[in-house]
């Protein structure tokens, strides 16, 4: 059923009107469900609804034509009384503030005109357990569908007739539609048990069936997905399905997968990712123009003006008077002169009146009372707080006034009391927070006044004192309730002297920062300001006003506590409580007292109106002035208008409404004058918001949509003067026709902010100057704040606060301006009491906008998306500004000011430290981030020579770097005499037998295994004889050797030499976890084409068990021998190699981006890598070395197995995942064995500096002492982390660690240890350089606190027999010093080459026998480590006496992600989001379709999942120039690391796409 429009709403007969107001009310109460709401009221309009309109509303073209000026007439106005708008009776009902019926057709007609080309946004995925918002949620399945079953047919006829309708018409709407349809309920059902994942697509089928529809494949309900165990998985090397090494990068996973980048097309993620590209290929806004040069090559767009803005065309300003102050010849010389004159002579007067909760008239304080109250408190605050000599108080202090809202009496007292003991009254909220004390503070206040209820509520501590208030002072409390305070004695008067400039009062005002600043009054300017009053609004003696404001501060207290008491006046206080209660209160106040003046704000207006029905019989002819106080607001005017065309049949006067422009510093700027009956009412302004965001006024002519319709707020007041000057820079005099801040010049304003100087003189004593900067004048104006001009007649428009100015990309902005556009969105659904926040955050030289809501509890996930989508394309459309961020948090979370309203600026701190607790998101930096800088061309033309050639010309040598010359080294006999690692195993069993060369260590710390020289030997013949026999295997076949880290593993590698087989050191499957383990060993196994298998039963066992048969095919497996009963049968012969350059051994990793890669290892390359670690490290038969690594590939494989053959020391071994159930094993086994040098992995350094980091006492009470490590070396293929390195020493240095101990090293495939810090040679050097000229694959050293810079370490020093240079990976030419390239390397210990099944040869060249395209060392060959560095020569000497080259690795080439033209490293992105909210417990970063996704683990609750995404997307928006395309949250563990601790980015972006993750929440940036 169509939706009639507001037009056609307000022709429907009264009563009609008024049931639907009725219904609307009992929904916003919740007195009805949406379902019971929408099926009374479709009966309600049912007979009214023409049966044409089968088609959905919001997409019929809006063919009515629109009144151009909006008169007060009840036409225009009376749609209200029923509006489309729910209507809150309690609550804060911010949204009434803001209604305009040609405000909200023309956000229609905006989103009718987007609807045309209107496109899918995916909507986010959510795990349904995240955002429990009420019980309710909790005990109802969440309604994912948009319409399901039970919901009365009514809907689900519309909607299909609707959908037949369109179908041919339209058929994208539907896809979209039922694309985010399903989309949810996937996402829904997938984590909950309940099957209710029927989305739209469900009840579309049968409209899909009668329309074509291409290229939109609708994502399947993925519910079945494999969720990744919470805890981290143990340690997982991971290749993607079938990927090796020996394929060419290029085209190896197209072959494999089903599209480009190897993910099955199916998944739901591919399909949203896909939806995201569509949009963002949408034209954007036109990109800037001109570029400014930011530091250093790096440029950022400027915004430049735009030629065809609209620039002000009218002369200069001249100041316009207010009518002079009349001079009445019985006002009194001070308002208390004024108080004793009224308490004297006219005592049974009514001075004010309270109310009860329920608003019936509770005390009325006569004249009389007042002043002999006052007198009291007066002479108690003076005389009987102190002693004689020392009084408490004194004339001129500060006193907190702390009184509840609905007490107007008791504050009336205590004010009065201040003023006749001249201590000077802050009038406080009592629940006023932190900012307060900062006010109480600069105010210097040290007692407060309040009452003895309000005392008994105040938190108190267990002896009875009042609790002290976060940030406030140390305060006295004073009870100022009659009984407590000392009659005066008769000789006793106050003091009343003529009014002068001493302060009288302080009104406090909240700043846009949220800083809280005491406006100081004096006594001659409150005095001024009453008069001025009294002669605007014509004010009489014994006059009856109602006043429904805070009686504190501003209008509600110059009117209802001040110029009352000058007037002689009698107020009757509708307190805020009431209003809350009953609505009506204050109508029925001003009819029951024939109130001549009413104060009141637009919210007091309309919740008159939502309960005008309950009473019929009021009149409001008394009234001459119906003061409205937030009359400047511009989106006052429609309330003023509804409240007038319902009021008017109750004799409401339309000349009695009179708006009003205030601000704290300024007081009341202009008020409308009471009208003459029957004069013609005043007009309007009917702006283009266009024209006003370039601070220019313009007729709107030209877009009904974009038009703000303006209200005049009346005359200057009496005696005052102003002037319109530009917000920002000197206060230069605005044009005639500019939009500029108001300024006043008067008797009656602030004099100052108390105690701030400075701000002061910004604010109340402005010159304003001509364009030519000089002076007009010599009078010093006070700024409003507030944001206007000065129309025809003299009359004052007001269009926006400066604190509600938003400035983006120099157009100015209002706040209101854009809830407003928000809440003609249709809201109702979505927005909890139209509460919205909109507000600014500097992010990349510019401001964005961040709109905040509060959601309703029963709002779903579909409408809530929806409603976000059309609140951007409306303000996009209407504004012509994007919205940075959109957020949806829980009904009733976002900070509140003290009367309900929302506290803005605490909304904003919220948001920017990430706690805000969002439970829907959506950020738009592609749309709205207009000024990055221009991708990066490479420069096409520049051959290596002419690099080269710069470079000398530069006077810099070519980045080349070498260890110690090994020919120059004696070594002993060993080397000539034994070639191979077999021979010297048999040499060393022959010649020391019982030396010991292996120890291993349980968890306990306990020896568990040791092996001597002989027994290695012995056990090693034993599995040799095995080989042969068992397994009939021949020299040269491959022997996979499935072992846990061990002596076991050790044997069996010497074993398989001395059979002349080929070992290949594999990490056995987890029993825990074998579906992502055992693939892994499944692969290596048939790459390899190993003829056997080596283990020990248990993992025989686990290999063929019915859990493996699940995970691969067991009946494949090659012959599996186990060795753990080895038959004693000595073997006839050991093999021996024909030639050093025989294989030795196969060593196969996994690389983080998941290539599984195996390297040959010859045994002159073995021999040379012991060698060159023996001389490095000085290793030599009493030495003993501790490895906390794990044994399989790499470097570690080479120190646990290899080395201690070669150099005969003595090495403990302790395996890494024992330190899981024992952290303190490494170190104990350190200071206990007195170990010198020791070699772990990062995984083990954080460990230790992760869990023992706060137990270092517990360390040294176990007598653990570091002192004697010489070295302790990370082995690592990456960047040194020097973060990690850092803390560990510093952690430990209390426990004996030398600060020069730690180092690490650096190997790669090709070469597996390249730098080893070793044990002689300078200390590793540390460099800052600029992150954004790496980006440019360009070195710059900055000073350390560069902003933008990065801390790089060297990794160790390289080993003898080692070179590298740098070489440019394009072109292979050798880089000059200090440029950043690819890091070659040329040893006698580098592999020989890939192992793949597809002999590759163009890669094996180029990977491993390559040569420079030129220069000196261009007949030498080299090998690619894949890795960028670059090498630095130092000031310091290395051991050849010459000076020392620094090499410094940056990271892996493969891991790079290639962004606007820059070469950005994950490891630096992922840093800058750690950093930016403590429950980021670890990041990932990778790249999709140019998309760049963040992948982030959620350490806290699920609740701050969604504080993360603006985080993350600010991050790296400020620091990297990147816009991230998706925020993924997940649970800790979630993100896979290697043995070696390096994060598998690959693997998971597979399953990202794969859909595996079970994400708490993912953001598609728009």
């Amino acid at each position: 059923m169509a939706e009639p429009t507001a037009a056609g709403i307000s022709s429907l007969p009264r009563e009609v009107r008024e049931q639907l107001a009725e219904l609307e009310l009992e929904l916003s109460e919740g007195d009805i469900t949406q379902k019971g709401y929408e099926k009374k009221r479709a009966k309600l309009l049912a007979p009214y609804v023409p049966q044409t309109q089968g088609v959905d509303p919001a997409l019929q073209k809006e063919s009515r034509t629109q009144m151009s000026v909006p008169s007060a007439t009840p036409a225009s106005a009376s749609s209200s009384s029923s509006s489309k708008f729910h209507r809150a009776r309690s609550g804060g009902a911010r949204d009434e503030r803001y209604r305009s019926d040609i405000h909200t057709e023309a956000v229609q007609a905006a989103l009718a005109k987007h609807k045309e080309q209107k496109m899918a946004l995916p909507m986010p995925t959510k795990r349904r357990s995240t955002f429990v918002q009420s019980p309710a949620d909790a005990c109802t399945p969440p309604d994912t569908s948009s319409a399901s079953e039970d919901e009365g047919s009514l809907r689900r006829q519309a909607a299909l007739s609707a959908a037949l309708h369109q179908s041919l018409q339209n058929a994208e709407s539907w896809i979209n539609r039922s694309i985010q349809g399903s989309s949810t309920s996937s996402s829904a059902s997938s984590t909950l048990s309940h099957g209710e994942g029927k989305g739209t697509s469900g009840s579309l089928a049968d409209v899909f069936a009668n329309t074509r529809i291409e290229n939109v494949s609708v994502p399947p309900d993925v519910t079945a997905t494999t969720s990744l165990s919470s805890a981290r998985p143990a340690v997982i090397d991971l290749p993607p399905a079938g990927i090796v090494k020996g394929m060419h990068k290029g085209s190896n996973r197209s072959s494999l997968m089903d599209t480009a980048d190897g993910v099955p097309v199916s998944s739901r993620v591919s399909t949203k990712i896909q939806q995201l590209l569509n949009t963002l290929k949408r034209p954007k806004r036109p990109p800037l123009k001109e570029f400014f040069v930011d530091d250093f090559e790096e440029i950022v767009e400027v915004p430049q003006p735009d030629p065809n803005q609209p620039k002000p065309e009218g002369r200069q300003m001249t100041p316009v008077k207010g009518e002079p102050l009349g001079v009445v010849c019985n006002w009194p010389p001070a308002l208390e002169a004024a108080l004793q004159r009224w308490g004297t002579t006219q005592a049974k007067c009514p001075c004010l009146t309270a109310l009860d909760v329920t608003g019936k008239p509770v005390y009325t304080l006569t004249y009389g009372k007042l002043w002999s109250r006052s007198l009291k408190l007066a002479y108690t605050l003076l005389n009987k707080l102190g002693t004689k000599n020392e009084p408490v108080l004194k004339p001129g202090d500060r006193v907190a006034l702390v009184y509840p809202n609905n007490d107007p009496v008791m504050f009336m007292v205590a004010f009065y009391g201040c003023l006749l003991a001249e201590v000077i009254p802050v009038p406080i909220e009592d629940a006023g927070g932190q900012q307060i004390g900062f006010l109480l503070g600069s105010c210097g206040i040290a007692l407060a006044l309040t009452t003895e209820v309000c005392l008994k509520g105040l938190p108190k501590t267990q002896n009875g004192e009042i609790v002290q208030f976060k940030g406030w002072p140390r305060l006295k409390w004073v009870v100022t309730d009659s009984k407590y305070l000392s009659k005066s004695p008769k000789d006793w008067q106050p003091n009343i002297s003529a009014a002068g400039t001493e302060p009288a009062y302080i009104e406090y005002k909240t700043s846009k920062e949220g800083s809280v600043m005491g406006v100081t009054v004096s006594r001659i300017a409150m005095l001024a300001h009453c008069q001025a009053l009294s002669q605007a609004c014509n004010y009489s003696e014994g006059e009856t006003i109602v006043n429904v404001l805070d009686f504190k501060k501003d209008a509600g207290l110059w009117h209802g506590i001040l110029t009352n008491v000058m007037n002689k006046l009698h107020t009757i206080s509708v307190p805020y409580s009431v209003m809350k209660t009953c609505p009506l209160s204050w109508v029925q106040r001003v009819h029951a007292h024939k109130a001549k003046v009413a104060l009141v704000k637009c919210r007091d207006l309309h919740w008159a109106m939502m309960a005008h029905r309950d009473q019929r019989d009021v009149s409001l002819s008394s009234l001459r002035m119906l003061i409205v106080t937030d009359g400047a607001n511009p989106w006052s005017v429609s309330s003023c208008d509804a409240f007038l065309s319902l009021f008017q049949s109750h004799g409401l006067k339309p000349e009695a409404i009179c708006p009003c422009a205030t601000s704290p510093e300024a007081m009341t700027i202009a008020i409308r004058r009471p009208g003459v009956p029957g004069a013609p009412l005043p007009g309007r302004a009917i702006l283009s918001m266009n024209g006003l965001s370039f601070g220019v006024i313009r007729v709107n002519t030209e877009d009904k949509n974009s038009a703000l319709t303006v209200q005049d707020v009346g005359h200057v007041m009496p005696g005052g003067m102003m002037c319109i000057v530009k917000p920002d820079g000197p206060p230069q005099l605005c044009k005639t026709d500019e939009i500029g801040e108001i300024c006043v010049s008067s008797r009656a304003g602030g004099m100052m902010y108390y105690g701030l100087a400075g701000v002061t003189k910004n604010t109340f004593e402005v010159i304003p100057v001509n364009s030519a900067g000089s002076p007009v004048g010599d009078v010093p104006f006070v700024r409003s704040g507030l944001l206007g001009f000065v129309g025809p007649g003299s009359l004052v428009f007001v269009v926006g606060k400066m604190d509600g100015l938003l400035t983006v990309s120099g157009r100015r902005h209002n706040a209101d301006d854009i809830v407003a556009t928000g809440l003609a969105v249709e809201s109702i659904k979505t927005v909890y009491r139209g509460r919205i926040a909109v507000f600014s955050v500097s992010v990349f030289y510019d401001e964005r906008i961040v709109v905040v809501a509060e959601q309703r509890p029963d709002a779903s996930e579909e409408d809530s998306f929806q409603w976000m989508s059309r609140v951007l394309q409306a303000i996009d459309s209407i504004h012509q500004v994007g919205v940075y961020c959109l957020a949806l948090v829980p009904a009733n979370t976002l900070p509140k000011t003290p009367l309900g309203g929302i506290h803005i600026s605490q909304t904003k701190q919220h948001f920017l430290e990430g706690s805000l607790h969002p439970c829907n998101i959506l950020m738009c930096p592609h749309t709205c981030v207009t000024n990055l800088p221009k991708p990066r061309q490479k420069q096409p033309g520049v051959g290596p020579a002419s690099v080269m050639v710069g470079n000398l010309v530069a006077g810099k040598r070519i980045a080349q770097a070498s260890g110690r010359d090994l020919g120059q080294i004696e070594d002993n006999d060993l080397v000539k005499k034994h070639q191979f690692l077999t021979e010297v195993l048999q040499w060393r069993a022959q010649a020391t037998p019982d030396h010991p060369l292996f120890l291993l260590l349980n968890a306990k710390g306990t020896t568990v295994c040791t092996a001597t020289c002989l027994q290695l030997h012995k056990k090693a013949e034993r599995i040799a004889s095995v080989l042969c026999d068992k397994g009939h295997l021949n020299a040269g076949d491959n022997v996979v050797l499935l072992y846990p880290p061990g002596i076991e593993l050790i044997t069996a590698f010497y074993g398989c030499l001395y059979a002349g087989c080929i070992p290949v050191t594999v990490r056995p499957p987890h029993a825990q976890s074998l579906t992502a383990t055992l693939p892994t060993v499944r692969m290596i196994v048939e790459v390899s084409k190993a003829a056997c298998i080596l283990t020990t039963q248990t993992l025989m066992r686990l290999l063929k068990s019915r859990e493996a048969a699940a995970a691969v095919d067991v009946k494949t497996w090659p012959t599996i021998i186990d060795t753990d009963d080895l038959p004693r049968k000595r073997l006839t012969q050991i093999y021996k190699p024909p030639t050093p350059e025989m294989l030795a051994y196969l060593d196969f990793s996994v690389s983080t981006t998941g290539m599984l890669t195996g390297v040959k290892m010859s045994h002159a390359a073995v021999s040379g890598l012991c060698r060159a670690i023996k001389l490095q490290c000085e290793l030599y038969s009493s030495r003993q070395i501790a490895i906390c690594l794990d044994p399989y590939c790499g470097l570690g494989f080479v120190l646990w197995c290899l080395c201690s053959v070669y150099s005969g020391h003595q090495s403990v071994l302790i395996p890494p995942m024992e330190l899981e159930s024992n952290l303190f094993l490494w170190l104990s086994t350190v200071s206990q064995y007195k170990i010198r040098d020791t070699f772990c992995s990062y995984s083990v350094m954080e460990l230790c500096t992760k869990g023992l980091g706060n137990q270092v006492e517990m360390l040294k009470a176990r007598g653990i002492n570091l002192s004697c490590v010489r070295t302790c070396v990370v082995v690592a293929e990456e960047r040194p982390r020097v973060s990690l390195t850092q803390s560990f020493s510093k952690l430990f240095k209390d426990i004996g660690l030398s600060s020069r101990a730690v180092s690490t090293t650096f190997g790669s495939r090709v070469n597996v240890a390249i730098c080893l810090q070793g044990t002689s040679g300078p200390d590793p050097t540390t460099v800052y350089v600029d992150l954004k000229s790496l980006r440019h694959d360009r070195v710059r050293l900055v000073e350390r606190g560069a902003p933008q810079s990065l801390l790089l370490s060297e990794s160790g020093k390289i080993l003898p027999g080692v070179k590298v240079v740098i070489v440019n990976p394009e072109t292979k030419g050798p880089l000059g010093d200090s440029h950043l390239g690819e890091i070659w390397v040329n040893s006698p210990h580098t592999a020989s080459g890939y192992y793949t099944i597809y002999d590759n040869e163009t890669l094996q060249a180029d990977h491993f026998n390559t040569r420079l395209s030129f220069g000196d060392a261009a007949q030498t060959l080299w090998a690619r480590t894949g890795y960028l560095g670059f090498v630095r020569r130092t000031e310091l000497t290395a051991a050849s006496g010459e000076r020392h080259d620094a090499l410094y690795v940056v990271g892996a080439l493969d891991e790079t992600l290639e962004l606007r033209g820059l070469r950005y490293h994950p490891i630096d992105i992922e840093t800058s989001v750690s950093r930016t909210h403590r429950s980021i417990a670890e990041c990932a970063v990778f790249t999709w379709t140019n998309l760049l996704v963040v992948v982030v683990e959620l350490c806290g609750c699920e609740q701050e999942a969604l504080d993360l995404v603006p985080l993350v997307t600010n991050v790296v928006l400020e620091e990297h120039y990147l816009i991230v395309g998706v925020v993924v949250v997940v649970d800790p563990g979630v993100i896979p690391i290697n043995s070696r601790g390096e994060k598998q980015r690959m693997h998971l972006r597979d399953s990202f796409l794969a859909d595996q993750l079970d994400p708490i929440y993912v953001a598609y940036n728009m």
